[in-house]
């Protein structure tokens, strides 16, 4: 479940710097760690609002965008020769990599949460063991997409899917949608 967490971070990392790639996967671990513990402790709550999954998957779809343009687009052609910089701003990177983390933070919060049974240490545990992957895995992706860009798209449509399931899945909540029971395993 912390895959997808790691495959976004690794995404927006991998436009940046070793050094800056190391503080926004370090950064982007910490806030997926924060979110899990808010959203574990109010799941109950949270996860009763459709409009909450449609919301998330609206933005997912907005990050894989505009990732899609920050990997794949065309680099704009600088003409002073003082501005070298290809890499977008710090603040830009954190502000993707929070949003990502808020989005797909419910999908790992529930399955924990379902997993632990009413049992706060293992769910804490769960939790935890989820955040250590995605530090790893993340680090791991980033290096990788920087030498073989193709795999970037592979996790834009990763993350493009599980977006679309949230905004399906929300839709079904709203009983705008109607899934057929074999397919409802996946939103």
């Amino acid at each position: 479940m912390a895959a997808d967490n790691a495959i976004i971070i690794g995404l927006i990392a991998a436009n940046f710097a070793p050094k800056n790639r190391k503080q926004i996967i370090m950064y982007g671990v910490f806030a997926a760690f924060i979110f899990r513990i808010i959203f574990a402790l109010s799941a109950t709550y949270l996860f009763e609002f459709a409009i909450i999954k449609i919301i998330g998957g609206a933005l997912l779809v907005w990050i894989v965008n505009d990732l899609r343009q920050d990997l794949f687009g065309k680099k704009k052609k600088i003409k002073s020769p003082t501005k070298v910089s290809k890499e977008p701003s710090f603040m830009q990177g954190m502000y993707k990599v929070i949003i990502a983390d808020i989005t797909l933070s419910f999908d790992n919060v529930i399955a924990v949460v379902g997993a632990a049974k009413d049992n706060f240490g293992l769910m804490i545990f769960g939790l935890l063991l989820s955040v250590i992957l995605i530090g790893t895995i993340a680090t791991y992706f980033a290096e990788y997409i920087q030498k073989n860009k193709w795999i970037g798209y592979v996790g834009l449509v990763v993350i493009l899917i599980v977006a679309i399931q949230l905004i399906i899945g929300g839709l079904n909540d709203y009983g705008v949608l109607s899934i057929n029971e074999t397919f409802k395993k996946y939103f």
